[in-house]
């Protein structure tokens, strides 16, 4: 893993919490992008050199939906960049890790990514990015 790639957090209203982290960042978020299969929403701001993710639920049964309903808004996930992500999910089940994805899949952002699952990370939903086209 290089470095936290971004931090995602669950919110509700995609564009309410747009104007409530543009007014705390004091700039606009660059990037909106729907993600069909997952049910989502997504939108980026840049926060120094690391991102922070929105995810707004476009389906009542998609993950970030049933995160809401169970959790509430909050975060959602960290996500790190990775140099080799079929690398990556082979080393951490090699070392006993439990993946959700056992094979990438393209997400948002123009990034493979692949989750670890929760339980085998104290709680905390890991994500791993690599670049498309690097």
């Amino acid at each position: 893993m290089t470095k936290i790639e971004h931090i995602g957090i669950a919110v509700k209203d995609l564009n309410s919490s747009n104007a409530l982290f543009a007014s705390l960042f004091g700039k606009a978020h660059y990037k909106t992008e729907t993600v069909e299969r997952e049910g989502v929403k997504t939108s980026f701001f840049e926060c120094g050199p690391n991102k922070i993710e929105l995810l707004q639920a476009t389906t009542e049964d998609s993950p970030i939906a049933k995160f809401i309903e169970k959790k509430g808004e909050g975060i959602h996930h960290i996500a790190f960049a990775v140099e080799d992500i079929n690398q990556e999910i082979k080393r951490l089940t090699d070392e006993g890790f439990k993946m959700i994805h056992k094979a990438p899949k393209p997400g948002a952002d123009n990034k493979l990514i692949a989750f670890l699952h929760p339980k085998a990370t104290n709680g905390v939903l890991i994500e791993l990015c690599q670049e498309i086209n690097r």
